[in-house]
């Protein structure tokens, strides 16, 4: 399946077109700036409904009364233009059912701006690791629903999708919620399509710390095997509802990867899943979930299964082979980096506090909540009408 294979479907006479044929991107939908500027109201703060290091996003209704989200990326920003460059090549033409799907794009005067479905129930990081702020109820069958679809969505991306998708920035916040709470992959801002028989892509390295796969934060060689990576850290977070990272928690309980690996070697695996499920769940289902998210965070890459064998494993077609499992990556050398680091600036604030009288502030640049580029956190809106 190609990327690139249709033609501008044409809505107003106004839109700068040359700025995508320029770019070889000729199959998207255009919308005017003075369309969407009405769908979300001038767009009012009020349907602000995410934002992100490079622009807002917004809730907005097409005059056919469509609901969309409006995607504003800031054109004074490199950065800004190559997501929106990035995200047009990646998913302009392809449609899954586990995919946010994009309607179109408004390239009119300074204008960069993607439109998409909008999903009224936010993502996974507001709503199941939300710490409370959502009165969504994840059942067990609802939470293996989700994992399902985001490895179906990713084994589609890395399989079927040509050339192969390499999404580079898996995590809670990038996973939306339909009304039937299934689960669409968003944001390809950071995406990568890969060359025909590239084992490889050496790049910049962009992500979420904390979903990281360590050889590819490290040496910043890219394959599918980072995405699998990032899929098995979510899928941990999934079944035991926490964080990847919490610094409240006692030393031993603030990784949940290394916290989980402990688990294992003891047999213990089913004291983590998240007691927000009062039992609810089966218990050996849960367990193999986890065993599943092992494999995909092994440290060495050759060692993670393909997306579509994770797909069968969660399914239950395939057995999880446990035979080559080790300690999972990040647990070293990665986890040193971040308290190396967070050490530095810490003492580096506090020689400017003591020169200055200002008060220090607890904030890492490796905080797993951080992403190096943007990626959009959705927050929550309540349904407006007409």
């Amino acid at each position: 399946m190609s990327c690139f294979s249709f033609i501008f479907k044409r809505k107003k006479s106004s839109v700068d077109e040359s700025f995508l044929n320029a770019e070889g991107i000729q199959n998207v939908t255009l919308y005017s700036y003075k369309e969407l500027k009405l769908a979300t109201e001038d767009f009012s703060s009020l349907n602000r409904i995410g934002e992100g290091g490079f622009g807002s996003v917004y809730k907005g209704r097409l005059r056919d009364g469509k609901s969309v989200a409006v995607k504003v990326l800031s054109s004074e920003s490199r950065q800004g233009v190559r997501e929106f460059l990035s995200e047009l090549r990646t998913i302009s033409n392809i449609t899954h059912d586990n995919l946010v799907e994009l309607y179109g794009c408004c390239v009119e005067g300074n204008s960069r701006i993607l439109v998409y479905n909008y999903l009224p129930n936010n993502s996974l990081a507001q709503t199941l690791l939300g710490n409370g702020c959502s009165d969504l109820q994840f059942s067990w069958r609802t939470r293996t629903k989700i994992c399902i679809g985001i490895a179906r969505g990713l084994a589609f991306l890395h399989e079927v999708v040509k050339p192969h998708v390499v999404h580079r920035d898996i995590k809670a916040s990038n996973v939306l919620l339909d009304e039937h709470l299934n689960p669409k992959i968003s944001d390809f801002g950071l995406a990568k399509l890969f060359p025909p028989n590239a084992t490889h892509v050496s790049t910049r390295v962009a992500g979420t710390i904390g979903y990281l796969a360590p050889e590819y934060a490290m040496g910043g060689q890219l394959t599918r095997k980072a995405d699998i990576y990032s899929f098995g850290i979510l899928l941990m977070e999934i079944v035991s509802g926490r964080c990847n990272t919490n610094k409240r928690l006692p030393v031993e309980d603030q990784f949940l990867l290394e916290r989980i690996w402990t688990l294992h070697e003891r047999n213990e695996l089913v004291l983590i899943v998240d007691p927000d499920l009062n039992g609810d769940f089966d218990a050996e289902e849960a367990c193999r979930y986890l065993k599943v998210g092992l494999l995909c965070t092994q440290d060495a890459p050759k060692c993670r299964p393909s997306m579509s064998t994770v797909v069968k494993m969660l399914t239950g077609e395939q057995k999880v082979d446990m035979e080559c499992m080790a300690k999972p990556g990040l647990i070293a050398d990665f986890m040193d980096l971040k308290i190396r680091t967070q050490k530095k600036v810490e003492d580096a604030a506090l020689a400017y506090t003591s020169s200055s009288g200002l008060s220090a502030h607890d904030n890492s640049p490796l905080s797993s909540e951080n992403t190096t580029y943007a990626s959009f956190t959705f927050t929550a809106i309540s349904d407006r009408g007409d």
